[in-house]
């Protein structure tokens, strides 16, 4: 019932006005390797729901948040259970902004699916159709579909192509990125080095 982020940060939202849910996946049929599989179904899964109302400027910002042009409307995060080395479950924490219009102003760039299309929606029926294009992503996983996953979140990975601004330990650089692997690390060109791990660099965004 808590609001919880990456790195100990809080997910702020006003009650019943957005889609706030935790689904629990079952990936014993999966193997560890492919643990940032589940990133890419969770966020197109979210990106595939906006779609339906934003036809245009979605994309998703490596690893998992998305993003309608340069605003945040979307954050995810995924922990995992194990037993041993097996891969038991994953429970995929989703926030989407939706009816809200108001913003902390601590947040840097937030934005929401009513800001956007300046309509107010029925969070409950959104929150089903998220957890339809969920189980349909899913699926695409498990019948081991993860060229056509990796190059799903590809087409849509948020700068693709373009000059961005990373940090890694207090260090500032740009670079120009390229693409996502399957396991999940960010391949640039021009940068400190050709790929990153995720948590491994920090983004400088305007």
């Amino acid at each position: 019932t808590a609001g919880k982020g990456r790195q100990g940060k809080v997910w702020q939202a006003e009650p019943k006005a957005n889609i706030i849910l935790s689904v629990v996946l079952n990936a014993s049929r999966l193997k560890l390797s492919q643990s940032f599989t589940i990133s890419m179904v969770a966020a197109l899964a979210v990106k595939d729901l906006l779609s339906q109302y934003i036809h245009q400027n979605i994309s998703i910002k490596w690893p998992n948040d998305v993003y309608y042009n340069d605003s945040k409307a979307a954050g995810i995060l995924i922990e995992n259970k194990l037993q041993g080395s097996k891969w038991q479950w994953c429970v995929i924490g989703i926030g989407i902004n939706i009816n809200q219009t108001n913003f902390n102003n601590s947040l840097l760039n937030p934005t929401s699916l009513a800001l956007i299309t300046q309509k107010r929606y029925d969070t409950v029926k959104l929150a089903k159709e998220l957890c339809s294009f969920l189980e349909t992503r899913y699926r695409q996983l498990i019948t081991g579909d993860l060229q056509n996953l990796t190059a799903d979140y590809n087409q849509y990975l948020y700068k693709r192509g373009q000059l961005v601004k990373f940090k890694k330990n207090n260090i500032a650089f740009n670079c120009t990125i390229q693409s996502v692997n399957i396991q999940g690390k960010l391949q640039v060109n021009g940068g400190l080095q050709d790929e990153f791990d995720f948590g491994e660099v920090e983004w400088i965004l305007k």
